[in-house]
């Protein structure tokens, strides 16, 4: 795979745990609001724009893009980001409690994407690819990296215990508790070297952001006649994280409704293909189980009929949706339907019962989280799982190092 040094701008060091952001898939407006409320230099201002607009304000308008190249350019001007010299990649770790994860943050070519090289497993929706897209051109920037894992390396693996050795650019424990440090890496050729011995990148986190950077790297090509190759534009913002590395959450569903069936119907279509035993289980303890949280209960779901082989068809959030969400509750596609939300992991089965218990949905499903392994076959099987079939903790943050496209 090839990766490619670049010219990052960044926080002033003493201003990066200002900086950093959430991304801004992860929050709503006024949770956005809330985490910058006092801080000017909260990344937030850009990949959330409309904070600083008046409430109410289409989330596509021209206007929000407007603000947000206005507060990126004053950050730029200010001395908030600063800008790097010249090209390097960047080590970059998150800890959570006890689980520490190390990545490379680089570009990665449009042309990989477009040929298949790094691997999608979700589809995107079109409105989420044309904002992203939008915010791209319209900044020239990528403002949040693009997620991807890789099979493991000896030799990736040994060159970043190495710079995880010596003194980081910065490091600071962000009000959720996780602590972000980064470390800059100006000999680049190794690690340039290394990632060119490894097949294939994958998408874990980011298929609006990699799409929308590879149209944008597209629309800048077409319309350059000079175009050679060596243009900034056919580079996106990635952190790539060894599989090893990686912690996948489940990502639980809550239903809002069962339709016109009462509750007595909706367990006679589940005991047609799932042994339902009220057990007090709230979470699968293996796959191919699923655990249900309705009127004050928890139940074990036991699928009657053997679970099948293929890359999807066994995926635990395939079982729930092929044997219940679709067949019992008519929720056929999960992107469209008003009647399903989805939950991620790191807020554990009591946001399910509170869900639940507060009137907000009727019945919750907590499941087994994905595995990378699962992650990969589907990708390598060209197929794509159900939305929402992964949640990876701790989230990348926003606003450490940007990828301006000039």
């Amino acid at each position: 795979m090839r990766i490619n040094p670049f010219k990052a701008w960044r926080p002033a060091p003493e201003k990066a745990g200002d900086v950093a952001s959430v991304p801004y898939d992860v929050v709503n407006t006024k949770q956005a609001a809330a985490l910058a409320e006092g801080n000017p230099d909260s990344f937030l201002h850009v990949v959330r724009a409309e904070i600083d607009l008046p409430d109410g304000t289409d989330l596509y308008s021209n206007a929000v893009y407007a603000k947000a190249n206005e507060n990126l350019q004053r950050m730029m001007a200010d001395g908030t980001l600063i800008r790097e010299e010249a090209p390097s990649f960047y080590l970059y770790s998150q800890q959570m409690g006890d689980h520490l994860q190390y990545g490379i943050v680089a570009g990665c070519h449009i042309e990989d994407y477009e040929n298949g090289l790094i691997k999608i497993h979700e589809k995107t929706r079109k409105i989420k690819e044309q904002d992203r897209t939008r915010y791209v051109d319209e900044l020239n920037a990528n403002t949040g990296p693009v997620f991807l894992t890789c099979k493991d390396s000896d030799i990736v693996g040994s060159l970043m215990e190495q710079i995880a050795a010596t003194k980081p650019l910065y490091q600071f424990t962000a009000t959720d508790g996780i602590t972000h440090t980064v470390w800059k890496i100006e000999e680049t050729g190794a690690f340039a070297a290394a990632f060119a011995e490894v097949p294939a990148f994958y998408v874990a986190d980011g298929h609006h952001r990699s799409a929308s950077a590879a149209k944008v790297g597209a629309m800048r090509r077409a319309a350059n006649p000079d175009h050679n190759g060596s243009e900034p534009y056919n580079w996106f913002l990635a952190v790539i994280f060894p599989e090893s590395q990686l912690k996948i959450l489940p990502y639980n569903r809550v239903v809002l409704s069962l339709g016109d069936q009462t509750a007595d119907e909706f367990f006679q279509g589940l005991e047609q293909s799932f042994s339902v035993e009220a057990n007090g289980q709230k979470e699968p303890s293996a796959p191919g189980s699923v655990c249900m949280y309705t009127d004050g209960k928890w139940f074990e779901l036991t699928p009657k009929e053997s679970i099948p082989t293929d890359p999807v068809g066994s995926l635990d959030v395939s079982i729930l949706q092929d044997r219940v969400l679709a067949p019992l509750l008519g929720i056929d596609d999960p992107r469209e339907s008003d009647d399903i939300d989805f939950v991620g992991g790191i807020h554990g089965t009591a946001e399910l019962e509170r869900r639940v218990n507060e009137g907000e949905a009727v019945v919750a499903f907590s499941l087994y989280p994905t595995t990378i392994a699962q992650l990969m076959d589907v990708a390598d099987a060209g197929l794509l799982m159900p939305p929402k079939s992964t949640w990876f903790e701790p989230k990348l943050r926003s606003g450490l190092l940007v990828n301006t496209l000039d």
